[in-house]
């Protein structure tokens, strides 16, 4: 399982502007979950920017559309609620 750098930089934005509620401060929740339930840390490379370029403007979300570009140029899956997500041509879980 894979957590993208940018689902960790959106958490701390919604907490930070007081739109999420967490046990216990992002700085130590994130990496002691991640730890716990063994995921690797997906970085946002240039070439996941770059596949922005190739995305239709289903998603006004800028954290979603880059998780998108990421799933499509590493081949991964993404878990996910979200209809609008569901419009790319990126397989889904959930």
């Amino acid at each position: 399982m894979y957590f993208s750098v940018a689902s960790g930089w959106e958490i701390i934005v919604k907490e930070g502007r007081g739109r999420l509620d967490l046990p216990e401060p992002a700085r130590t929740l994130i990496p002691r979950l991640l730890s716990q339930n063994e995921f690797v840390v997906l970085p946002v490379h240039l070439t996941h920017a770059l596949k922005l370029i190739d995305l239709p403007g289903f998603h006004r979300d800028p954290f979603d559309r880059i998780l998108v570009a990421q799933a499509l140029e590493e081949g991964l899956s993404l878990v996910t609620a979200d209809e609008q997500i569901r419009r790319y041509p990126v397989r889904t879980l959930w």
